[in-house]
């Protein structure tokens, strides 16, 4: 459940945004989410709303308007600050205003200004963006809508300069004093086989007798104690697809609007004997968020583990599937930063058990997080020769500093690979997606019930298999036509992920209707070459979403390149602004502002500011006192001598004080949080951390616990106890010329084959390494185990499908 406490204003101000309704409009891979919020001033002054919120960070924000009475003004892209004086002199002149725009340090977080709304009046506001789909391990399409804005994080000394994220203003969860309500509708070229959510829908609604289209509505009721997510599965999700999009009509001919756009979705398929194949080579570094916010539990509900005890779970995991032969380290970060070696050691049963027994100890005791230090120190330290170096983030994503982090994962990135996993509410998916995009990566998020085991060994897979190199993309189209590649080169494959491909078309070709596009790489020293055919005549009208997501892609490649030349590079900022305008899609340097002029009337009396609350997902079982949120990020802060005069009591100490029920908490800085209880909360909920997870008696982690890193498993009192067997049980079957090694690692691999096929993906690699151990102990019985093995354990286990 929800905890008791959360963040609230100490005047308790009453809010003027009321309602949001969100409708989604779904093509295959992409979708269209339009969002209306509608405010109302219940004040006696004319007041301005501020509102900060999340959005995906690969959504293009593509239109913007308001509505005031009977009278819509459609709001229009300008350089942001040219739209931000505009915005100023509206409010001054009494007239009424709206600016939206992007925050200077995250991609990913927006704010909504609502200026001179006079008292008794309503607006409504209306906010499209369009976005891709994220291909999930399950091959569902994820869409998520991100209703929980975490504080971001920044560094001490960090300039958090105007950006949306230096005014977030939060409440509990389910204090939200605004409503929900969203309708999808989805059309795909092929059958929809079902959606899923993270919330409770209504029935999916079939719209035809194919399934290619269909809708599907949240339940009533809906608590903002998470992000929405959207999981939707259709058959043949892995065909390659081509859409083209016709040029706006009222654009010019030759600039990005006014010719056709194609995206394609590409499915590399990689020959199986390539893929059978895992490399023994590598530096594996593990870096681990370990701020105070990682107590959170994983998700609502009773029993839940905490984020750090998952990610001690899931090191172990990691640790005993490695292949013998690599270097590996594990670093912790927060505040500061801890590695378990001064460098990465080598793989072995001494190196294994020495970080196993550091990842038992391991706690989310380093204060905020920063990111940005860890990450400087591993890229300083030189790789080691044959040995490629390859990153395992883990965080809950909760920086200030995202396109700071970005820029120097990017500068990295032809030395180092990432791969990203965003853990738990609100993990910012400009920094998840955007690290491992820009390290040639692969992301994944892990919410509501997801398991972390699974998705990281996933990821552990496409880190093992062998590397894409050389890749190639050649566009075959009429020499009548020429293409212009939108999207940066592709630096990545893996199996069976998409690669998304965005192109502007130039010119009409009077005979051939077709073009191709044929994508080249070498795999294990061998050539792999995948084509895709198109027509290149436009389909549909499909609302110039192909356009904006190929604009995007443009506009963030650009954004980045002024980043890295530190705007010296002339041209670049201008052509981002000119695309941005053009396309009416936003970016870093441009932000979209109306004005209702109305009857020109200056308003009278002092213009109220309002800020309207995200929510924000505290659990309980969180050490509070552990979470150093600067105060830069964090507009809650206030000084003792703001608090409530009539309270009964005031408890002060170094770090915490009471009011009544309130609570309030002090960062390092001096900032302060102040949280609401309920009648049956106390102070001691507050004054400890909360207590660490006990370890979790799961028999698949004992048994994993227990395998050397060899491969091998030893005959003893622990692994009988797995198998629920006495030690002279187990001994007994025994055939009597087999090693006892070599019996009890056939034991735990029946009883994996045997009662655990459902995580197979959890231990698949560990199971690989105790094959390749008894083969080669060169065994003559290994029949005869099997069947001993299946006798005792009562399974039907084949020899060969363990692979021996």
């Amino acid at each position: 459940m929800v905890n008791c406490c959360g963040l609230v204003t100490v005047k308790n101000e009453p809010v003027p945004l009321k309602s949001i309704v969100v409708e989604v409009s779904v093509q295959g891979h992409v979708a269209t989410v339009s969002s209306t919020l509608q405010y109302e001033n219940q004040e006696q002054s004319p007041l301005e709303a501020i509102f900060v919120f999340p959005l995906p960070g690969e959504a293009a924000v593509c239109r913007f308007s308001a509505k005031i009475g009977q009278t819509e003004v459609v709001a229009e892209v300008q350089e942001k600050q040219k739209a931000q004086e505009q915005y100023d002199d509206a409010l001054s002149s009494g007239q009424q205003a709206f600016l939206l725009e992007e925050s200077d340090e995250s991609p990913d977080v927006f704010k909504l200004s609502v200026g001179s709304l006079p008292p008794g009046e309503k607006a409504s506001v209306s906010l499209d963006y369009v976005t891709e789909l994220a291909v999930q391990a399950d091959d569902g399409l994820r869409l998520c809508l991100p209703a929980v804005l975490n504080p971001r994080y920044l560094p001490q000394g960090s300039d958090s300069g105007s950006g949306g994220s230096a005014q977030v203003s939060s409440v509990p969860a389910g204090s939200v004093p605004y409503s929900l309500s969203l309708s999808a509708h989805v059309s795909s070229p092929h059958p929809i086989s079902r959606v899923e959510s993270n919330c409770p829908l209504d029935p999916l609604n079939y719209l035809n007798t194919e399934k290619t289209q269909a809708t599907v509505s949240l339940a009533a009721g809906h608590q903002f104690d998470r992000d929405v997510e959207l999981l939707l599965y259709y058959q043949d999700t892995y065909q390659p697809t081509a859409i083209v999009e016709a040029a706006q009509a009222s654009a010019k001919p030759g600039s990005l609007m006014g010719d056709p756009v194609v995206m394609l979705s590409l499915y590399p398929e990689f020959p199986k004997d390539v893929m059978s194949s895992m490399t023994s080579h590598g530096e594996f570094l593990f870096v681990v968020d370990r701020s105070g916010s990682m107590e959170c539990p994983m998700h609502l509900g009773s029993g839940s583990q905490d984020r750090i005890g998952s990610a001690r779970d899931t090191l172990l995991l990691l640790l005993k599937s490695l292949p013998m032969g690599c270097y590996f380290n594990i670093i912790g970060f927060g505040s500061s930063y801890e590695s378990f070696f001064p460098k990465s050691v080598e793989y072995s049963q001494k190196t294994m058990d020495e970080a196993l027994q550091k990842v038992k100890e391991m706690r989310a005791d380093l204060g905020g997080t920063e990111i940005l230090q860890p990450l400087k120190h591993i890229y300083s330290q030189p790789c080691l020769p044959d040995q490629p170096r390859q990153l395992f983030l883990f965080t809950d994503g909760e920086v200030g500093n995202t396109k700071e982090v970005l820029d120097l994962v990017k500068t990295n990135a032809g030395s180092h690979r990432c791969f990203s996993f965003g853990i738990g509410e609100g993990a910012s998916t400009a920094l998840i997606s955007g690290v491992a995009k820009q390290a040639r990566g692969h992301a994944q998020f892990i919410t509501g019930q997801d398991r972390m085991q699974p998705k990281v060994m996933q990821s552990l897979r496409f880190a093992l298999q062998p590397a894409v190199v050389d890749i190639s993309v050649k566009w075959n189209v009429p020499k009548e036509v020429s293409v212009t590649p939108l999207s940066p080169p592709i630096r990545v494959v893996f199996q069976g992920q998409r690669a998304l491909l965005y192109a502007q078309l130039t010119g009409e070709s009077s005979g051939d209707t077709e073009g191709s596009v044929t994508v080249k790489y070498s795999l294990a020293k061998q050539p792999v070459e995948n084509q895709l055919s198109f027509s290149l005549k436009p389909t549909e009208n499909t609302g110039m979403t192909v356009h904006r997501l190929g604009a995007r892609t443009l506009i963030q490649s650009l954004e980045v390149e002024e980043r890295e030349q530190d705007g010296e590079k002339e041209g670049v900022k201008e052509k981002v602004i000119e695309l941005s305008v053009q396309s009416g899609v936003s970016s870093a340097f441009t932000a979209f502002i109306a004005v209702h002029k109305g009857d020109g009337e200056a308003l009278h009396g002092p213009l109220l500011h309002r800020h309207v609350p995200t929510p924000m997902l505290k659990l309980r079982g969180c050490s509070l006192t552990d979470w150093d949120f600067s105060s830069s990020v964090l507009e809650r802060d206030m000084k003792l001598s703001e608090l409530d005069e009539k309270a009964d009591q005031l408890v002060c100490s170094a770090s915490k004080f009471v009011v009544g029920t309130k609570i309030g908490f002090f960062s390092k800085q001096g900032a302060c949080e102040v949280l609401e209880c309920d009648e049956d909360c106390d102070e001691e909920d507050f004054d400890s951390p909360a207590p660490t997870s006990k370890p979790v008696r799961d028999p698949l982690l004992q048994l994993i616990s227990l395998q050397k890193a060899s491969g091998s498993w030893v005959l003893e009192a622990a692994l009988a106890e797995v198998l629920v067997k006495t030690e002279e049980e187990v001994s007994k079957p025994k055939p009597a010329q087999v090693d006892q090694e070599v019996w009890a690692t056939v034991l735990a691999l029946v009883w994996l084959y045997g009662f655990k096929m459902e995580a197979q993906e959890e231990w698949q690699f560990l199971a690989m390494k105790a094959v390749s151990w008894i083969q080669a102990q060169k065994v003559a019985s290994v029949s005869e185990c099997v069947q001993a093995g299946n006798t005792l354990l009562g399974c039907q286990v084949q020899k060969d499908t363990l692979g021996l």
